[in-house]
Order: C-alpha cells, then sequence, then structure tokens
C-alpha cells in the first residue's frame, strides 16, 4: 500500500516576516513563500509556532494566509495553524483559516491546562466537525505537556477530517503502530528524524530548517524514492551539524532560522518574548550552512 500523503512531501513551517515597525511584512511573506516553493517545498505550514503564532493577532494570522495563498497561487498546499489552549477560539481560528484559503489545518494539543486523553479527543473532534478540510494533529508533548497517545490517535483516524500528524513526540515505535493500524499521514516534525520516519513510512516532513535550507532536506527524500538508500542517508546525516544548531542550541527555531534569514540581507525580526541571536550563535549557524551548501549548485538559498 502507498504511503498516503494528503499535503505532500516536503512542507516548511515558514517564519512570519516582521516590518520594522513591528507589524507584519505581507510582501516580504509572499517573497520567502514564493522562494522556499521554488527552492523546494511543496508545501507550507503558516502561523505555526515557527511562525511565531502566539504573539500574532487572529486578524494578521488570516492576513498571512490570504497574502500567501495569492503569491504561490492554488497549486501549493497551505496548512494553517490554528491551536490555542481554548477549543472555541481553535474553532473560530480553524473557520477564519478556511475561509482565508487554507487547505488544511494544524491543530496542537491544548497546552498549559494538560488535559486527559478523553478531553484532548473531543477537543480534536470539535475542531475537524467545525470545518470542511482536513486536519493534521500536532503531537509535541515537549511544548503542550500533553502526548497525543497511541490509542486516542487510533480512534481519532476513524474521523473523516483527521487525516495526518505532525510528528515531534520522538517515539519512532509508536508511530510506527498508528502506521500499520491507520491510514493517517506522518509528517516528521523533528529533523533528526525525517529519514527515520520517512523509511517506515512517513509521508514526509514539516520542517523550520527547511526556511533556509530547502533543497537538501528535499533531496533526502528524492534519493530515498529512487531506491538509492545511502545516498539518502548520507545527505541526511550531512544536514545533521546545521539541524542541531537550530533546533537544539537551546534557542526556539524561529530565532536560528531568522538569524540565517537576516545574514542573507533579509528580515530577521520578531516579536518579544523573543530576541534575536547573539553574534557568535549567527556566526556558528552561518558556518555550518556553508559548509552544507559548499559546492552545491543552487543549495535552496532563501532570502525574505
Amino acid at each position: 500500500m502507498s504511503t498516503p500523503r494528503p499535503f505532500a512531501r516536503a512542507l516548511c513551517a515558514m517564519v512570519t516576516p516582521f516590518a520594522a515597525g513591528g507589524g507584519l511584512d505581507l510582501a516580504a511573506a509572499a517573497r520567502h513563500a514564493v522562494h522556499l516553493v521554488a527552492g523546494g517545498c511543496d508545501g507550507l505550514v503558516l502561523n505555526g509556532t515557527t511562525g511565531e503564532s502566539p504573539t500574532t493577532s487572529d486578524a494578521e494570522k488570516t492576513a498571512l494566509v490570504r497574502a500567501v495563498r495569492e503569491a504561490v497561487g492554488p497549486g501549493v498546499p497551505l496548512i494553517a495553524g490554528v491551536g490555542s489552549a481554548d477549543t472555541r477560539h481553535t474553532v473560530e481560528l480553524a473557520r477564519s483559516a478556511e475561509r482565508a484559503g487554507a487547505d488544511g489545518l494544524l491543530v496542537v494539543t491544548p497546552y498549559y491546562s494538560r488535559p486527559p486523553q478523553p478531553a484532548v479527543e473531543a477537543h480534536f473532534r470539535r475542531v475537524a466537525d467545525a470545518v470542511g478540510v482536513p486536519l493534521m494533529l500536532y503531537d509535541i508533548p515537549g511544548r503542550t505537556g500533553t502526548r497525543i497517545e497511541v490509542e486516542t490517535l487510533l480512534r481519532l483516524a476513524g474521523h473523516p477530517r483527521i487525516v495526518a500528524v505532525k510528528d515531534c513526540a520522538g517515539d519512532l515505535a509508536g508511530s510506527a503502530k498508528v502506521l500499520a493500524r491507520t491510514p493517517l499521514a506522518y509528517y516528521s516534525g523533528c529533523e533528526e528524524l525525517n529519514l527515520p520516519l520517512y523509511a517506515i513510512g512517513g509521508a514526509g516532513f514539516v520542517s523550520t530548517v527547511a526556511n533556509v535550507a530547502p533543497g537538501p532536506l528535499r533531496a533526502v527524500l528524492d534519493a530515498f524514492d529512487a531506491g538509492d538508500t545511502a545516498r539518502a542517508a548520507e545527505l541526511h546525516r550531512r544536514l545533521l551539524p546545521l539541524t542541531e544548531l537550530m533546533m537544539a542550541s537551546g534557542l526556539p527555531g524561529t530565532v536560528t532560522a531568522k538569524a540565517l534569514l537576516g545574514a542573507a540581507g533579509g528580515a530577521g525580526r520578531m516579536r518579544e518574548p523573543l530576541q534575536p541571536a547573539g553574534p557568535e550563535v549567527a556566526d556558528g549557524l552561518r558556518r555550518a550552512y556553508e559548509e552544507l551548501t559548499a559546492g552545491v549548485r543552487d543549495p535552496g538559498v532563501v532570502r525574505v
């Protein structure tokens, strides 16, 4: 049976550009989205954690979806993050994103209140029942404090609009169980697990690192699909130093991605409480990026 891919394979968790005055820079967002698609992404996730969704208003979220939809056209899947700690608010965000042109919705587990599994399941069902587009559930217990347990996912897979999972749980065994027993499409949300998850039937990735290296990330999947697993493993290993610096250095991926984008001549601004990376971190990121792309033609350099 072929792997279901409701939202294509190579998705970027896109940063949200801000102007000097602090507002959204929709023109920069449109340019960045176009560059990402040209560089190897075949889908975009907006208004996620990397997109600084905790600090953007509902109106800004809607405006971003509309601007990116206009920029990339109808053929590129757009998934809009609509997660919140409040089910009612999540439903409102979901309906707004659908009206703005989103093809799917990324819905994170309610956070902070740490609801038990029956409440988690009810939350996702309420959102799925309220819209006409498919949902990607976001399992990231390190941020939310609550896992979407395997048995919960097995039940939710029966809902016709719950079709995918962004997997940041770091539990390949649990993911394999769900993959074996449901049609849910699994997208890696942790770059170091992109290839391992893909190899056991995952659908692709939703990547923060793709903001700066969409081409190298996609090349791993291309090599695997071509049957060259040794090449896929080699390309995957080449990405690990940059991935580690961006995603495991103690700074949010938003900060490290924007440090690189700013160094490339684009907009690296972010909203508080996030602060820009210091010069030492930015220099290390640039060195890792240059090593990754050295000698590679058209590596997917992206500018905002």
